[in-house]
């Protein structure tokens, strides 16, 4: 891997991106068949947050968070910062004083497979971070990585300007050339759903709703009418 760092990268459109945040994460995996789920312990630091933005990538080393520092420069209003390490790393990467620069940048912002701190700093400025750990652990600034190329964070491959939405459930990311296919499949999810809702509250099971019965029966399922016919 080059130790590059690229200005320049294509973003969706911001209407497009915020408004896959609108969707969120699990209506947005179920929309694209299910893929693009980063993996489940990339966790929110405090709970709440809702985001979707444009991903400018870092690909940084364990106990090193130089290249963070870079990415600050080459950052636009409503990214979201996406730190991929080249080995697996707890440390402390990303804190408070960085995430003040990412916020006057207009980051939304930070999924980094390693390390946070500085928890309560930044629940109290409302800056989510979604991480792989908690952790005090300080870091160097003394190897060089790369800004805005391809990486791999949480078991997904990331590109620049791919569209990263993240929530209470977990992080997803969308594919920026399949980003409108995906809202528009999701959309007619969240209508399917909004039908589905309003029979469940009146009643109905999902059993049927969902026309379960029969399958049941055809893998086996049987109703008793009391325990006592298993004697």
């Amino acid at each position: 891997m080059k130790t590059v760092a690229v200005r320049n990268i294509a973003r969706a459109p911001r209407a497009l991106v915020d408004a896959l945040a609108a969707q969120g994460t699990a209506t947005v995996h179920e929309a694209q068949g299910r893929i693009g789920l980063l993996e489940p312990h990339l966790r929110p630091i405090y709970p709440g947050a809702r985001i979707a933005g444009s991903a400018v990538t870092v690909l940084a080393h364990p106990g090193d968070n130089w290249m963070l520092h870079v990415a600050a420069e080459l950052c636009r209003e409503g990214d979201v910062i996406v730190v991929g390490v080249s080995s697996q790393s707890t440390d402390g990467m990303f804190g408070e004083l960085i995430a003040t620069s990412y916020r006057a940048r207009g980051v939304r912002a930070v999924v980094v497979d390693a390390g946070c701190r500085d928890v309560r700093d930044l629940t109290a400025m409302q800056f989510p971070v979604w991480s792989r750990a908690i952790c005090a652990q300080g870091t160097v600034k003394a190897t060089v990585g790369a800004v805005n190329v391809p990486i791999v964070c949480g078991g997904q491959a990331i590109h620049p300007g791919d569209v990263i939405v993240a929530d209470d459930d977990g992080v997803v990311v969308a594919r920026r050339d399949a980003a409108a296919a995906v809202l528009a499949a999701g959309r007619e999810r969240e209508e399917c759903e909004q039908e589905n809702r309003q029979r469940l509250a009146a009643g109905e099971l999902s059993l049927d709703l969902y026309g379960m019965r029969e399958p049941l029966e055809r893998a086996g399922l049987v109703y008793l009418d009391e325990g006592s016919e298993l004697e």
